[in-house]
């Protein structure tokens, strides 16, 4: 069972080394074509940590197969192994889902930031649409054909409330549908358009504030699920501890191998549902 457990480990290394391999010759074959010029190719050995460190710190959830190929050596069988490769996906998205949480956020503060800099050009006697083109570059809140669309707008006296409702579909930008508005309605009135975008960001704060609010409320029982789900493991290192030997009964008996698969499932089923009524109480 050993040998099983060793071969895993040499299949998983194998994986990482071709993966690695195919990222070393593209970055050489970018520098041969020169698009990244200008930036110096330190040492092979330094460029080859660095990138590795890239990589591992950009993908943490193979640490799931790493601890499964760490917990199959100690039991001596390939099923942690297994378990922890299949649980790669499931932390991928995770991660990239609080990715998209931070982008969310980062965006929406971007957007207070958009009217309270439109604001204050417009107080100071600037035109709405050069104003709103500083805002934009100053504060960042549009991205790619978004920010393009709207600078053109503003700039050439075209349609800015339907550019700003456009730029408004992407996550954490829906405040500026209340901007479109508040253009659309006092564009030609540059002290009603300022008042309008101070109260709107003040509405918008308040808002980012409820939901960080309800955020810190939640973490508590959220937290306390995850520490109940925790208490497994616990229980298996100090039984390991004891020399009562856990892993052995888990992974190499057949009521062992039928508990490990229902206290997975039912591990599996409470955190699923404990996410499930933060996220209700979130939205």
């Amino acid at each position: 069972m050993s040998g099983v457990v060793a071969v895993g480990l040499i299949g998983v290394a194998a994986v990482v080394w071709v993966v690695r391999v195919r990222e070393a010759e593209a970055r050489r074959v970018r520098a041969v074509f020169g698009e990244v010029a200008g930036v110096a190719a330190g040492p092979a050995w330094r460029s080859a940590g660095e990138g590795w460190w890239t990589w591992v710190r950009g993908r943490p959830e193979w640490g799931c197969a790493v601890a499964g190929a760490v917990i199959g050596f100690a039991g001596a069988s390939p099923l942690p192994l297994v378990l922890g490769v299949c649980a790669v996906p499931a932390a991928a998205r995770a991660r990239r889902g609080r990715a998209a949480l931070r982008m969310r956020e980062r965006r929406g503060d971007a957007v207070i930031r958009l009217c309270e800099v439109l604001a204050g050009e417009v107080r100071a006697g600037r035109q709405p649409g050069a104003g709103l083109a500083v805002a934009v570059r100053e504060s960042d809140a549009l991205s790619g054909a978004g920010s393009a669309s709207v600078m053109a707008a503003a700039r050439f006296g075209g349609d800015v409330p339907g550019a700003l409702r456009a730029a408004a579909g992407e996550p954490g930008a829906e405040g500026l549908q209340g901007l479109a508005a508040c253009w659309h309605v006092a564009v030609d009135r540059g002290a009603g358009l300022a008042a309008g975008l101070e109260r709107l960001a003040d509405a918008l704060r308040a808002e980012r504030d409820q939901r960080a609010d309800l955020r810190a409320q939640l973490a508590g029982p959220w937290s306390t699920a995850v520490m109940l789900a925790g208490l497994p493991a616990l229980g298996l290192l100090l039984g390991s501890a004891l020399g009562a030997r856990p892993l052995r009964v888990l992974l190499h008996t057949g009521a062992g191998v039928g508990c490990l698969v229902v206290g997975g499932a039912l591990e599996a089923a409470g955190l699923w549902w404990a996410l499930r009524i933060v996220r209700r109480a979130e939205a």
